[in-house]
């Protein structure tokens, strides 16, 4: 059993970007080589800005290269919640970006031949009790008529059509959201970020920040100092204290995921005839997809700490046992994959972006990374070039002061963990 992604282990091979000399200055710096990051060195770069990329490990090696693999529309909360906060108009901006962020991917992986098994494949938002069916009907027209996104509700007989389990009551089918490789889609993005003149820098870590009175930064790394006029923080869940005011204001959440041996294109299909991605509406849910090579691919929060490699062992204990009871006909099937990694979260479950102390950012996905990610890197590049309406999420920026008692250390997740397991037991 490999202790790796699997979608870094099955990606191709990358090249090394380590070692290389850093320029004394930059037009645009980015600190960090995920999904955020890759997409605001494009996205500058193709604007023409000198663009440098440092990121501590290499490209992908934190959560963008450790998630689902979804690419799904609809927003962190709830359409109640999101017009509850922000009002119906607000409400439906965010909606219309969240779908948009697909596109966004969508329409990358044409233009720069990025070859990662995209395929809108559609997403399932199930149910685990039946009392839960009827919340769904409701939720199909809200969204369809105050935010114009169309579902389809399946009861427990129509799911059997999609599903080759009966543990769930019902769900969402939301057909337009996607799947995809996101190994070989990070890999191709670092690629098209350099075709388009970024250069990328792995193993030099941003060690410190130094405002310039006359505007700009230097940026100390492990290898040398760079003078930047711009710099945007690309590092979300792996946030370290190098950049405390982020750090304070972000929930760091471990998750995990396990993925069995090849089972063949007839016993994946009795599983998931038609390939869709399947969410758990719970407190602590799960999510489940086939991968191109017909393995299944099973994840959750299993256990609210921290990744590394004894708590990624126990935690993939824990998801083949909740895999084999929903999926009994897997009982004796091998595990070969089983790996963890961080999610930010932000304290509200939406993501925030924008500018503090001249510095930018885009940060707290709340599991929505894949494509917001992408998205957010387009919009930083925008507001970088004075185009400040281009953020989606404008006016949601992370609170000044942060929360009391708390340091960037989720001390109190196993205490979190075990209320919201005993409300999913009793609601």
């Amino acid at each position: 059993m490999k202790q790796i992604p699997y979608w870094l282990d099955t990606a191709p091979a990358l090249p090394d970007r380590s070692g290389k000399d850093l320029p004394d200055e930059a037009d645009v710096v980015v600190i960090g080589g995920g999904l955020t990051g890759l997409s605001t060195a494009y996205h500058t770069a193709r604007k023409g800005a000198r663009t440098v990329l440092v990121e501590k490990d290499k490209v992908g090696s934190g959560a963008s290269g450790r998630n689902g693999s979804m690419c799904t529309q609809g927003i962190t909360i709830s359409p109640a919640e999101a017009r509850k906060r922000y009002g119906q108009e607000r409400a439906r901006e965010l909606y219309d970006a969240f779908r948009e962020a697909v596109d966004v991917v969508e329409d990358l992986t044409r233009a720069e031949n990025i070859d990662c098994d995209f395929n809108r494949s559609g997403r399932l938002g199930a149910v685990c009790k039946p009392g839960h069916f009827e919340g769904l009907r409701a939720k199909q027209r809200d969204l369809a008529d105050n935010f114009g996104h169309e579902t389809i509700v399946l009861s427990k007989s129509e799911l059997r059509a999609e599903l080759g389990t009966d543990y769930y009551h019902g769900a969402l089918l939301d057909p337009l959201s996607a799947g995809l490789h996101v190994g070989k889609f990070v890999g191709g993005l670092a690629h098209a970020a350099e075709r388009a003149g970024a250069e990328i820098h792995e193993r030099n870590a941003a060690t410190g920040l130094t405002r310039l009175p006359g505007g700009g930064f230097v940026v100390e790394t492990l290898h040398g100092t760079i003078r930047a006029k711009q710099v945007m923080a690309a590092t979300d869940a792996y946030t370290d204290q190098s950049m405390p005011w982020f750090r304070k204001r972000l929930i760091n959440v471990g998750s995990f995921i396990i993925v069995t041996e090849p089972l063949g294109e007839a016993r994946a299909k009795e599983l998931i005839p038609n390939g869709r991605l399947l969410v758990a509406h719970k407190n602590v849910g799960h999510y489940v997809r086939l991968t191109p090579d017909n393995r299944l691919a099973f994840g959750g929060r299993a256990r609210f700490a921290p990744s590394n490699p004894a708590s990624d062992v126990k935690s993939g204990d824990i998801l083949k046992r909740e895999m084999t009871e929903i999926f009994p006909q897997l009982a004796g099937v091998r595990i070969d994959y089983v790996w963890g990694g961080m999610v930010g979260f932000s304290w509200d479950r939406v993501p925030h972006a924008g500018e503090v102390n001249g510095l930018y950012y885009s940060m707290g996905y709340c599991g929505h990374g894949v494509q917001m990610a992408t998205y957010m890197g387009r919009a930083v590049a925008e507001m970088m070039d004075g185009n400040p309406d281009a953020n989606p999420l404008r006016g949601l920026g992370f609170p000044k002061v942060p929360v009391p008692f708390y340091n960037g250390t989720p001390w109190f997740l196993p205490f979190g963990g075990a209320y919201y397991k005993a409300k999913d037991k009793l609601l």
